[in-house]
């Protein structure tokens, strides 16, 4: 029993193989993949929005996702993530080495700087962490984050249980995945967020926090006075 599953997985392991080698036959050995540029003939963009109905769409669709969103204008983004930190209970509030100093001027928990040295467990002590961003996706209400220096390392936004994201609107907004892409570098450490971390089991029961943040707010930061867009718990 065990030859004849051994074979068959054999067989159609060299029927595969050998339809490769047929498909590549007349390439070039010293091609590569980047020298041969690769019509793409699929919508770049679903739909023609201006700046302004792009950012609404990917508030949206955050809040779809259960974020909580917020928007601001640059002047009041201090006194939004004093009263965000406050409405959390939160006692200490990690930030990544580049993010700008006065954005948590006014806050009261004790600032924590991301080291090297600090290990899961030391993190999962923090109580919120704060970060920016590399780019907002409005199609799918996803943020991307590149490990940049406003955004620190892939753990820090992994293991405390309220992660703080804030976007600068409509600079960091693109409409799609494409798009996205064309910003982003291949060669970074990528996060792409779609929401708060979340599961379900075999029931299809809604579990949180399991491999991430149980709370994701976002702050759009851009023109005019704050105000809270739609959240979804």
């Amino acid at each position: 029993m065990n030859g004849s599953v051994s074979g068959g997985a054999s067989s159609s392991r060299e029927r595969v193989l050998a339809r490769v080698r047929r498909a590549l036959a007349d390439v070039p050995r010293d091609e590569r993949p980047r020298d041969v540029g690769v019509e793409r003939g699929y919508l770049r963009v679903h739909g023609d929005r201006t700046a302004e109905q792009t950012v609404d769409l990917l508030a949206e669709n955050l809040a779809d996702y259960r974020a909580l969103v917020h928007r601001v204008d640059a002047a009041g983004l201090p006194r939004l993530l004093k009263r965000l930190l406050a409405a959390h209970g939160s006692r200490s509030v990690l930030v990544p080495p580049g993010l700008p100093s006065e954005w948590l001027a006014a806050a009261d928990p004790a600032v924590v700087p991301d080291r090297e040295a600090d290990t899961a467990y030391e993190l999962d002590t923090v109580d919120s962490v704060v970060t920016g961003c590399a780019v907002a996706i409005a199609e799918t209400g996803t943020i991307v984050l590149d490990g940049g220096p406003d955004q620190g390392r892939r753990r820090i936004t992994l293991v405390p249980d309220h992660h703080i994201c804030v976007v600068r609107v409509p600079d960091q907004v693109v409409r799609s995945v494409p798009q996205a892409l064309e910003r982003l570098d291949p060669g970074r450490p990528q996060t792409w967020i779609s929401g708060p971390s979340a599961t379900s089991d075999i029931e299809l029961n809604r579990v949180e926090g399991v491999h991430g943040p149980r709370t994701l707010e976002v702050i759009l930061v851009g023109g005019g006075s704050e105000r809270q867009a739609p959240s979804v718990r």
